[in-house]
């Protein structure tokens, strides 16, 4: 499940060798009565009231004096005394490691870059010459620790933030398993640092070496060897099978292709070279058809499938920069190792440094001593091949199912939304809420990832935004039988506006209920002979289930993120606020016959422009005023809480 988050401030310092230094504090434990209490409370308005009477005797149970739900807690009390982070293996684990789908579309989000206007491919291959010289000079920053700490913004300001992710941008690997994934870190006192980048041509795949006689190569000197991967690649006497598609299969399944394929010497050392590798770069055929931006961002999401570049990928990498010849680019990224954040920040230097080198490729100083890019080797068993032609199927499936669509809507921004002194998040947290309802009249779990990066090796917890006060708001402008004022309902508004501010300022306290819950169950299954009822009930797997999964990403250049749906039955639902716009991306699966991604942009677009409506026809003057009660329950005039996602 894609995790993103805003961008933090940066303050112009030097990156401290340990989080001990900028003195951040371990993940806080909550209360196991409030945990317990906030999550009935979530849970209460979306599952039918004899199911909701069941579970809170259950939870009632549970949280019994000196029962089980105490021991528990005492065992993770222990942990965090012992551990820099109570959460962060089990969240790794069960939101990653331990899923055995597919990377493409279910796992792996995608950032689209603006659409380049490549006349040739010398321009293509220039435009990538770039940005690996711009992938160099991050990762001297990062080798040099001279990346600035991240610091909060908005209400909680003033906090260093963990700044661990952004050492796993190049130095990470997740090594397929037949039951559990691993998160492989390359840096090793043993291996050297890498200094190649694997660049996929024609879905085959090159060895870059980017380092040579001490020295990186200058722009030039990428260009030119660019340039002979491409004529290599181009001679089909010499293609190898696609073997990039392996790792677009399930989890289990690619593992147990790598098995068959790790017999053989030659297949081993090329596996080394691409796990070992800075980064990918994917040099794209051009696509067919159009190039808006719905379409270019599923040739990120999945390549098209095996027949155009869904074969050009090595989804096991963390990040793989896709460069088209028709201008489609960006960078597709395997998750578990970092979030959004570290993701954009790492993005847009990588932008900032082209701009500013776009005008200043040098020709290749010494073309007769660089040594010629090498052709990754292949022995193919006929049990591969079968392996090839599965794979090659299921990604096909991948493509036809993906319901997915881009939707600007230009009517306003954040600006706006500022003036009405509302957080902009927490506004279309509660029009996304609004639409769901519009089209299914009942709210579902929703997943907002919240950073929780001010506590040591700290990731995300979930802003659960299906709250009580959103149902109250979105009943009120669908039920017309209920012949409510528009000051009644701005205040219903106000009140979910406030409702999200303040689990948002829970969670990224460290507060909310989904990481605690979590390791109470992760701890429960090592310290019990079997699963406790609490973690077995309906109402409890239900609120895993996230039908609407959403994440804000907003970004100070030109380009967006996408990811797919958790559920079969769900939406992703990513967006990015501007001053005059609001982007979303929204996916669903096309074998859901409730789904449509279509509608529900449509629905988005509806809900935004009602809720501006309501809030511009209401005058202070025209109302009465508001009492003591109505002012606690309905001023969500929140500040923008800049940090928290």
């Amino acid at each position: 499940m894609p995790i993103l988050e805003k961008v933090p401030y940066r303050m112009p310092v030097k990156t401290p060798s340990s989080e001990e230094e900028l003195g951040l504090p371990k993940l806080p434990v909550p209360p196991l009565q409030q945990t317990l209490a906030t999550y009935l409370q979530c849970m209460r308005h979306l599952v039918p009231e004899e199911q909701f009477r069941k579970s809170q005797a259950i939870v009632r149970r549970f949280g019994a004096p000196g029962g089980l739900g105490e021991a528990l807690q005492q065992k993770l009390l222990e942990r965090q005394e012992k551990t820099a982070n109570w959460v962060s293996e089990y969240w790794l684990n069960d939101m990653y490691l331990n899923n055995r789908l597919a990377l493409p579309v279910n796992s792996s989000p995608a950032v689209i870059f603006a659409r380049q206007h490549f006349q040739d491919t010398n321009d293509q291959l220039r435009f990538a010459a770039s940005l690996i010289s711009g992938v160099l000079s991050y990762k001297a920053l990062l080798d040099s620790h001279s990346i600035p700490t991240d610091w909060a913004r908005g209400q909680l300001s003033g906090h260093p933030l963990c700044m661990k992710q952004y050492y796993r941008l190049f130095s990470s690997y997740r090594l397929p398993g037949h039951t559990q994934d691993t998160l492989v870190a390359q840096k090793s006192s043993i291996m050297p640092e890498p200094e190649h980048v694997i660049v996929a041509c024609c879905n085959q795949f090159f060895v870059l070496d980017v380092v040579v006689n001490f020295r990186h190569l200058s722009e030039g000197d990428l260009f030119t060897q660019l340039r002979k991967i491409i004529k290599m690649a181009s001679n089909e006497d010499e293609r190898l099978p696609p073997i990039g598609l392996l790792t677009s299969d399930g989890r289990s399944e690619w593992a147990k292709a790598r098995t068959v394929l790790l017999k053989d010497s030659t297949n081993r050392d090329s596996l080394d070279m691409i796990e070992r590798c800075i980064c990918l770069v994917c040099l794209d055929a051009p696509g067919a058809g159009e190039l808006s931006d719905s379409h270019r961002a599923l040739q990120l999401l999945h390549g098209g499938g095996c027949s155009k570049n869904g074969a050009n990928r090595w989804y096991d990498k963390s990040l793989q920069f896709v460069v088209g010849r028709d201008g489609t680019c960006g960078v597709v990224c395997e998750h578990s190792p970092f979030d959004g954040i570290v993701l954009v920040q790492c993005t847009e230097h990588l932008l900032k440094h082209m701009m500013k080198t776009n005008k200043k490729l040098v020709r290749a100083d010494s073309v007769s001593e660089l040594p010629t890019p090498r052709r990754l080797r292949w022995k193919c068993s006929p049990e591969i091949q079968g392996h090839l032609a599965s794979s090659a199927e299921k990604l096909q499936r991948i493509v036809k199912n993906l319901d997915f669509i881009v939707y600007k809507f230009d009517n306003y921004g954040k600006t706006l939304i500022k003036k009405q002194k509302f957080s902009p998040d927490a506004f279309i947290q509660v029009a996304l809420q609004l639409a769901f309802y519009r089209l299914y009249k009942r709210l579902v779990p929703t997943y907002e990832s919240a950073s929780i990066r001010r506590f040591q090796e700290g990731r995300v917890d979930n802003i659960r935004s299906a709250t009580p006060e959103a149902l109250a708001f979105v009943q009120a402008m669908t039920d017309h039988e209920v012949a409510l004022l528009e000051f009644e309902k701005l205040q219903l508004l106000q009140a979910a506006i406030q409702a999200q501010t303040e689990y948002t300022v829970m969670a990224i306290t460290g507060m909310a209920i989904d990481n605690h819950l979590l390791a109470l169950r992760e701890l429960a299954r090592d310290l019990c002979k079997e699963t406790p009822e609490m973690f077995m009930d309906e109402t409890y797997l239900m609120s895993n289930r996230f039908v609407l999964s959403t994440s804000q990403v907003p970004t100070t250049m030109e380009m967006f993120c996408c990811y797919g749906p958790v559920v079969p039955n769900g939406y992703g639902a990513c967006y990015n606020p501007q001053s005059e716009a609001i982007l979303f991306c929204i996916s669903s699966f096309h074998n859901c016959k409730e789904t449509s991604s279509a509608k529900f942009a449509e629905a988005v677009g509806a809900s935004l422009i009602d809720m501006k409506d309501l809030c511009s026809s209401w005058q202070p003057a025209e109302s009465k005023p508001l009492s003591t009660k109505e002012k606690a329950r309905g001023s969500a005039r929140a500040k923008d809480l800049d940090s928290h996602c």
